[in-house]
């Protein structure tokens, strides 16, 4: 048993160190789990808290009790025209490793995972950036355009039904990058996840009840409209046990050096940014949305997780530099958190080049929900 465990361990550094760079610094290293993490759950993302916000999906992460459930919540992005690029977890042979999620300037690939919300397994359907101001698809969120400037628009997706949230091994979703996806992979202007990020998984982590464990794949509160923090709690907290921290031991299949994100410098300078009122609305492309994202809209009463489960053929969606480099021994983060805060300079103060310009439709009515 030592000696398979120091061989995975050794398999899993060669195969990072065989991992660019720039590719390297987005994958979480750390820890492999034998068995896979529960189908993402069912539920309503809910509206946005205020203007510029944009949503970070929940996912299940693996903390001191096990698999556990980080709510899908609103953040600030670390500098304007930034989108989420989710995480996801990855069968590398030897057990599962997650690849932590990362800001930029598209959405990357992120498996496949059907995490809702806009994030339908390929790109993002839920808005983009225009002038600085983010513009919100009431098709996706149940938006209360009063707070988001008016910054508004209309547009359905088709989608699948698939809840998988892993790529590979047995049962797990068949994705793989396109060539632009496996390019952007390997880009440089990958921003961490936020410091507020890092510390709502990280509350999560303390709170029994998020645990698969606990709850059976099926946490009771999966979003909330704004993140944790250790002054703001989940409701009802209950710390994980030491039987839940002996139980998740046994699923760990091999361990490697942690890699961490450092710090940003002005992540906070970037997050009071996004307080500005939005700029009146100009001709601005619509982010990576030229082509459909497989989601449905999220205000209806079905359930938004949609990309088809089987997709054998590349998704059609925005690279990220996560994909190919995890088919290789454990290397997974042990911590949920994909990192230290992002730490980039100046914000951005356009919105990027790249997007099509979006299709205007009608609003929705106002009596649909949104739905995760």
């Amino acid at each position: 048993m030592k000696i398979f465990r120091f061989l995975a361990v050794m398999v899993a550094a060669l195969a990072i160190m065989a991992v660019p760079l720039s590719a390297r610094a987005q994958v979480s290293v750390g820890i492999s789990i034998g068995t896979p993490p529960p189908p993402i759950p069912v539920y309503y993302a809910p509206g946005p808290p205020g203007a510029n916000y944009v949503w970070e999906p929940g996912y299940w992460a693996w903390g001191p009790g096990g698999y556990y459930w980080v709510p899908g919540t609103w953040v600030y992005a670390p500098q304007y025209g930034l989108y989420w690029t989710p995480g996801y977890w990855n069968w590398s042979g030897l057990g599962f490793v997650f690849v932590g999620g990362y800001w930029g300037p598209q959405v990357g690939y992120y498996g496949g995972v059907n995490y809702g919300g806009g994030y339908y397994g390929n790109g993002y359907g839920g808005g983009y950036w225009r002038n600085n101001a983010f513009v919100y698809n009431t098709s996706v969120y149940n938006v209360n355009r009063s707070v988001v400037g008016g910054n508004v628009y209309s547009r359905s997706y088709a989608r699948g039904g698939t809840q998988t949230s892993y790529v590979g091994g047995q049962g797990g979703l068949r994705t793989r990058p396109t060539a632009q996806q496996a390019a952007y992979m390997h880009a440089s202007n990958h921003v961490a996840p936020t410091a507020v990020q890092v510390q709502h998984a990280q509350v999560a982590s303390q709170n029994r009840a998020y645990y698969a464990r606990a709850n059976g794949g099926h946490p009771a509160t999966a979003a909330v409209a704004r993140p944790y923090t250790t002054a703001s709690k989940p409701a009802n907290f209950k710390p994980v046990t030491a039987q839940d921290r002996t139980a998740a031991q046994a699923s760990v299949k091999g361990r490697g050096a942690a890699a961490t994100y450092h710090a940003p410098a002005a992540a906070a300078h970037a997050a009071a940014v996004h307080h500005a009122a939005p700029a009146a609305a100009a001709h601005a492309a619509p982010a990576q949305h030229a082509a459909p994202m497989h989601a449905a809209p999220a205000q209806h009463a079905a359930p938004m997780h949609a990309a088809p489960a089987q997709h054998a053929a590349p998704m059609h969606a925005a690279p990220v530099q996560h994909a190919a480099p995890m088919h290789a021994a454990p290397v997974q983060h042990a911590a949920p958190m994909h990192a230290a805060p992002a730490q980039h300079a100046a914000p951005m103060h356009a919105a990027p080049a790249q997007h099509a310009a979006p299709q205007k439709a009608a609003p929705p009515p106002a009596d649909k929900k949104d739905q995760h």
